[in-house]
């Protein structure tokens, strides 16, 4: 038996984990409230994979879910405490060697605060009134009106 190897990435609501196995079979997925599962067979040798992580904070197992598909299982751990980062996924700081941070689908949620919104739609809202008063009488700027040619306004050469 082996680890499979793995990737995981956090939201506000869910942590999410993806076990990278191909063609698995006889997949069985553990959620516990502190505690997560992972077994199966994979590839075309019928390798046995088995996980087990304890997990940073608690989740609820009853809305956690998993989906399997022919490159991988992905497994949805609905957090407890919705709202909480988790800066890792495993209680202790140890590094497992067949777990990574999965960039691709790494997002800074904190920093997309309701506040943070609202200070945007008051900044969206000056711009939009940084145009100034339409009653506003804009000195005469000689020549912007004439139709005249300028000297640049001559015919280009062709090109050899």
């Amino acid at each position: 038996m082996q680890s499979a190897s793995a990737k995981w990435y956090d939201r506000r609501d869910y942590v999410f984990i993806e076990f990278c196995v191909e063609d698995s079979k006889e997949v069985k997925v553990d959620f516990q409230k502190d505690k997560l599962g992972f077994s199966c067979l994979g590839g075309a040798d019928n390798v046995k994979y088995l996980n087990e992580v304890d997990l940073y904070q608690s989740i609820d197992p009853n809305e956690s879910k998993h989906k399997r598909t022919d490159r991988s299982v992905l497994c949805c751990l609905r957090k407890a405490e919705s709202g909480q980062s988790w800066p890792r996924l495993t209680k202790e700081k140890a590094k497992l060697n067949w777990l990574s941070v999965d960039f691709n689908n790494w997002k800074d949620w904190e920093d997309d605060s309701d506040e943070d919104m609202s200070n945007f739609d008051r900044f969206s809202e000056m711009m939009n009134n940084m145009g100034g008063d339409e009653d506003v009488d804009l000195p005469e700027v000689d020549g912007a009106d004439d139709d005249s040619p300028d000297s640049d306004d001559e015919k280009m050469p062709d090109l050899e």
